[in-house]
């Protein structure tokens, strides 16, 4: 059998075995009837779980992808945020001439799964952008199923997924390989470059390309930090030959733009520990050195020791249990260069420090649901008891969850609760009000409804 037989067969092989999969829940109940679905249907097992997956979040197999896309506005701010933009000539160089000339699009996204950039063969670009496959969409898991970019990020592993192994029967045409790029000191997923189009697309060829690609870019990445390392360096001996002493206190509120943009970033929505991003580089930043900075980030005067103590210990503790930890962040913040010190009397912050809860806030205050739901990645330092760190989470959860019921736009919504509220029965049931009567959306959210009406008569 010629290779392109062998594929075509595959496909059908494939196109039978995921509509038996959507037709009947019951299907594969149980490992055996799994492993037997699977070898009947050759499914590969990451296929099947993913598919697994999507079932179990409710995914809606025939709904085309891409709802709820950003605005230019949105996308515009997150391309100039992320720290992929930087390496961008990296990928155009090593992989965009080679996919376009094969009639491929390559597509690069954060590791939220949002599509920032496409670019390649322009006629199968405006195919894929039929199909929803466009900046500004989101390609994660949760959203769309099985895809390359989705399970690349959520598997933190290279993936080939073809035609019918999508779970979105929209896709079914298409096949994609894709890589998660990782931040090179932390090992912490920042984004995924994919290769996207006909079945060549996910041939064994492509995939060593994609690696290859990705290797370049976390060397570029790290290359970066290393020259924004010594350009502060630098700075700080040019500064002392003139003599120049410590730097101004730069409060947030007298900081301007430009300032606000250069200054690092704590990064703490969806993760634990945190990271620091500071000159194209992250860092990780222990639990209690976290707290403390949530809590002087916050503080436009600074905090004395028995304030700074209860914000990170809570009422009742000494001031003695926080001085070494200070001493500790102190000699941190020196060592990992990341352009802030920790000044005493009382305890500061000598520069700004952006918070991206501070900023999901902002962007909801102005009315910027869209960007604000796509920067929430999950609720500020899980773990964290610290009594500032609580109530940032419960500031943010709680203004993302009433914005989003009271002037959120329906699809924002849906979105919100299928990925934040899957068991709050007060945003589905608004959801359910909100919704056109024709809308077939309504069919999943009473069948949610249902759910957790059962889950709570248990």
């Amino acid at each position: 059998m010629q290779r392109g037989e062998s594929v075509r067969e595959r496909r059908l092989l494939l196109a039978r075995a995921h509509e038996r999969f959507v037709a009947d829940d019951a299907l594969v109940a149980d490992p055996e009837s799994r492993e037997t679905f699977a070898a009947q249907a050759e499914l590969r097992p990451v296929v099947l779980d993913s598919w697994l997956r999507a079932r179990r979040r409710a995914v809606d197999p025939n709904r085309t992808p891409g709802e709820g896309q950003l605005s230019p506005a949105e996308l515009e701010e997150l391309q100039r945020l992320h720290p992929i933009a930087r390496v961008l000539p990296v990928i155009n160089r090593l992989l965009l001439d080679e996919a376009t000339q094969a009639g491929f699009v390559v597509a690069v996204g954060d590791a939220a799964g949002r599509i920032l950039w496409i670019d390649g063969d322009r006629r199968l670009r405006a195919k894929a952008e039929s199909m929803g496959f466009a900046v500004g969409t989101d390609w994660s898991e949760d959203a769309v199923g099985t895809s390359a970019p989705g399970a690349a990020l959520l598997l933190d592993e290279s993936i080939q997924v073809l035609g019918a192994e999508h779970y979105n029967r929209a896709v079914h045409q298409w096949s994609c390989t894709a890589v998660p790029v990782h931040e090179p000191e932390t090992g912490a997923v920042i984004g995924v470059i994919d290769v996207t189009g006909d079945d060549g697309a996910a041939t064994p060829h492509i995939l060593p390309l994609i690696e290859a690609t990705r290797a370049a870019v976390e060397a570029e990445l790290k290359l970066n930090a290393m020259r924004a390392a010594l350009e502060r360096e630098h700075g700080r001996e040019h500064g002392r030959e003139r003599g120049h002493g410590a730097p101004r206190r730069i409060t947030m509120g007298s900081a301007d733009r430009a300032a606000r943009q250069a200054a690092p970033r704590l990064m703490l929505l969806g993760r634990d520990p945190a990271l620091i991003e500071h000159g194209g580089r992250f860092v990780t930043v222990a639990r209690r050195h976290a707290e403390i900075l949530v809590a002087l980030a916050q503080a436009q005067h600074g905090l004395n020791a028995a304030a700074l103590a209860e914000a990170v210990y809570g009422e009742g503790v000494a001031e003695h249990s926080l001085r070494p930890e200070v001493v500790r962040l102190r000699k941190w913040l020196a060592q990992q260069r990341v352009g802030i010190e920790l000044l005493s009397r009382p305890y500061r912050l000598s520069g700004p420090l952006r918070l991206d809860a501070l900023e999901t806030l902002e962007a909801l205050e102005r009315g910027a649901h869209r960007l604000a739901l796509a920067a929430y990645e999950g609720p500020v330092l899980h773990s964290s008891e610290a009594p500032a760190v609580e109530q940032l989470r419960n500031e943010v959860d709680a203004t993302l969850r009433e914005s989003m019921l009271q002037a959120a736009a329906v699809e924002l919504l849906f979105e919100y609760a299928h990925n934040w509220a899957f068991e709050d029965a007060q945003v589905w049931e608004a959801l359910l009000h909100e919704l056109p009567p024709l809308s077939p959306k309504r069919t999943r959210v009473v069948a949610r409804l249902e759910a957790i009406a059962a889950s709570n008569d248990r």
